[in-house]
Formats: C-alpha cells, structure tokens, sequence
C-alpha cells in the first residue's frame, strides 16, 4: 500500500524495480523515478487524480527474486472529501443541486477516503432507488419457442427451420427487470466489490444489492453502457443511475494504460472542479437571463483548421450574440502570480468571439479578483481594451459561500451586458 496526496512534492518510497516499473506503464502518476539518491526507492508524485488503484506487478524470473503480485496506491485530494463529493453532485445533476443548495447531495456518512465515500454513497443511493421494488420494463426479445407469442419472425423462420414448425422464432415485448437502469447499477455494485480499501460492512451491503438485481444481465467489461432515459417512471432511481455512471463511464473503476489492466477508482479533480465550475455559472446566468453554453466549439483561423472549446461562453438570450467566456482552471499561483499561457489563451478566445472581456477561474490562490487590461486592444468606441479577469474560488468554503461566487459573477455580466 502507498499513500501520496494530491499535488504533493515527490515523495521517496521503498521498492522494487518491478513494482516501480508497473508503475509507470499504469500512467497513473504524474512522475515516477528510481531514486538517484537513495537505491531500492523510487520518487512517487501524484497529479489532479484521487482515488485508489491495484496495479498489477510482472513477476520477476529470475531465481532468488520475489516482486509483490500488485500494488495498491491510494492518492488522497487536497479537498476535503466531503466537499469533493459535493463537487461531484453538483457536476451530475446541476439544476437540482443550484435550487437545493444543499451539502448532503452524496451522503458519504462518516468515511473521509474516495473510495469508502464512494462506494457507502453509491450503496445507500441503490438501496433508496429499490425500497419501492426492482424496476421492470418492457424489453424487446427474440427467441425460438415451442408455442407462438408475438410475432413470427418469418426471415429467421425460413432460414433457421426451413418454413417447418416447432420451433417457432418469435419476437414478442417482455415485462422484465432487465432493463438498462437495472444493468447500471448491477454494474456499479460489481465494479465497487472489486476496488481497494471498500470497508467490509459496505462490502456487504453493496452485495446484497447486486443480489436484489440479479436478474439484470451483466455489462460487458469495455462495452459501452446501455443508455436510458429520464422519465416519470424512473425518477426514484435517477440519482443512484448519475452516481454508478460516474463510477462506471469517464471515472471507470477499470483503467487501461498500454496492455496492464487496472483495477481501481480515480477522479480526476481537473474535470471535476471545472464541470462543477461551468454547470454552477450556467445556472447562474440563466437566472439573469443569459445562456450558457458547455464546450461552445469554434475556430481560430479563417481556414477553420485550428479548433478552440472553451469551458463556457456566454450568450444573450437569443443564444446567438456571446457576452463573455469563460474558462476553468484547477491550478495554484506559482511565485506570485498564475501562469502567463492562460491569459493568451483567454485572449485568443476573446479575439476570435469578438468580445471585450474573458474570465478564468481558478480553484486557489491569493490573487484573485484582480484583471489585466490588454495593450493595443483599445478600439473607438468600444470603452476600452479587452480585459482579462481572474477569479478564485475557494474550495474549503460553504457551498452556499461558493454559490454565492457564481451569482455575483453572473450578475457582473449581466449588468455588463444590459449597459451596452
């Protein structure tokens, strides 16, 4: 077991050069070396990703040499777990959580690790989702038959049994629990049983559940996950579907780097601090009017080969004139101030959208609230030359604290806006 935090400066653990070596083949780190300074170690540091993984190690063939069977490294955020959590309610389901407010979206119970957290949440949303029963469906199925229901599928009829009858290949609509919603959190429970550090009381439960759905037909490792749609009907399970598909899709316990499969849990906290930053600032500005729009793809020469996404760009409320950008950052200060490549791609984005103002946002730092005005980009009658804001949002305050950062934010653009 090895444990490094977040960001952390390199750090020198003992171990072997197998170990070291699947190490990096995981991809999972940022950096890591064998230690010039110290034989038999290696310097481990961890990037934006947090959780934990079991890697597994080649065994060495020479005689004499033993290497462990895998090693399992843990990787704990800078944020408080609770407050990651709810980072990651918020970028599930961003409506909900801007009119609820609340700090309890992922109930994580008393577990201050990623995947304890996770997995206790993602049973407890399981069990509530199936406290009314398993969700049945109408399922579409195909099958040979000895008496006819349905429909006859004559082309397979022909075919298979040359126009003889029994068997009778028929097609009818199904009344069954195996439905995608049903699959989904199977999934998830069998995805969570195999990670690292989940406690055994979790474990347990989370059992228990995967036998609830037994007759859910098992996902394919690699395949992609049956899609399913927001109704009436399934609104009792669509919190525990958004959790086990942060499991199961772009958090997928079953990471691959090259051909070592790995089995484990990572978030990356720069997509989660920048899907929690954009999704809140789209509710925020819809409140005022404006449209936010995610990814909002552009170009950046007249050829229109060079390609530019940024996090959000603001429209007025005919969704077509753009008011401002704005682009999310999970980065500190270094030596005083944030690096310079990010103000000239803020003000690539502000020259290709023709705008007079952009915004980066940053997830710490001292100085924040602060802009730079940019020279020879003063035009007649424009008011002045493009400024570039930069904003912190710290992440050890309330969420209503940080809700609050969003709405003054919106609020400046709409004012800015409505003066033009």
């Amino acid at each position: 077991m090895i444990t490094l935090r977040e960001h952390a400066p390199a750090r020198s653990v003992p171990l072997d050069a197998a170990a070291g070596r699947a190490l990096v083949a995981s991809g999972v780190l940022d950096n890591a070396t064998p230690d010039p300074d110290r034989p038999g170690n290696w310097l481990l540091r961890a990037g934006s990703r947090v959780g934990a993984v079991r890697i597994p190690v080649p065994g060495l063939h020479s005689p004499g040499v033993r290497t462990r069977d895998a090693v399992t490294l843990r990787i704990v955020p800078k944020t408080p777990v609770r407050r990651l959590f709810f980072l990651l309610g918020f970028s599930l389901d961003p409506a909900r959580a801007w009119r609820q407010e609340r700090d309890g979206l992922v109930d994580v119970g008393a577990y201050e690790d990623v995947v304890p957290a996770l997995a206790y949440a993602v049973e407890r949303q399981i069990d509530r989702a199936l406290r009314q029963g398993v969700l049945q469906g109408y399922q579409p199925v195909e099958e040979s038959a000895l008496v006819l229901r349905g429909r006859i599928r004559e082309t397979e009829q022909i075919r298979r049994h040359f126009g003889r009858t029994p068997p009778i290949e028929i097609a009818y609509d199904a009344y069954t629990p195996d439905i995608p919603e049903n699959r989904i959190l199977r999934a998830a429970c069998e995805a969570l049983l195999r990670l690292p550090d989940v406690p055994h009381d979790v474990r347990r439960r989370l059992g228990h559940q995967r036998v609830r759905l037994a007759d859910a037909t098992p996902i394919v490792h690699g395949r992609a996950l049956p899609g399913w749609t927001p109704s009436r009907l399934n609104a009792r399970y669509q919190p525990a579907l958004r959790l086990s598909e942060a499991v199961l899709r772009g958090t997928s316990p079953e990471h691959r780097a090259g051909e070592l499969p790995l089995d484990g849990l990572l978030f990356d906290m720069n997509a989660l601090f920048e899907d929690f930053v954009t999704g809140a600032l789209r509710e925020a500005v819809r409140e005022n009017g404006l449209i936010g729009r995610l990814q909002d793809s552009h170009h950046f020469d007249t050829a229109g080969q060079v390609r530019m996404r940024p996090d959000l760009v603001v429209h007025q409320s005919d969704g077509r004139t753009p008011v401002a950008v704005i682009d999310a950052k999970y980065k500190t200060e270094k030596a005083g101030s944030y690096p310079s490549a990010d103000l000239y791609q803020m003000l690539a984005y502000c020259t290709v959208l023709g705008l007079g103002e952009g915004h980066l946002v940053y997830a710490a730092g001292q100085h924040g609230g602060q802009f730079h005005e940019v020279r020879g980009s003063r035009r007649p009658g424009n008011g002045g030359g493009v400024r570039l804001y930069q904003h912190v949002v710290d992440l050890d305050r309330d969420p209503s604290d940080l809700l609050d950062t969003f709405r003054d934010l919106a609020a400046h653009l709409a004012a800015d806006h409505n003066q033009r």
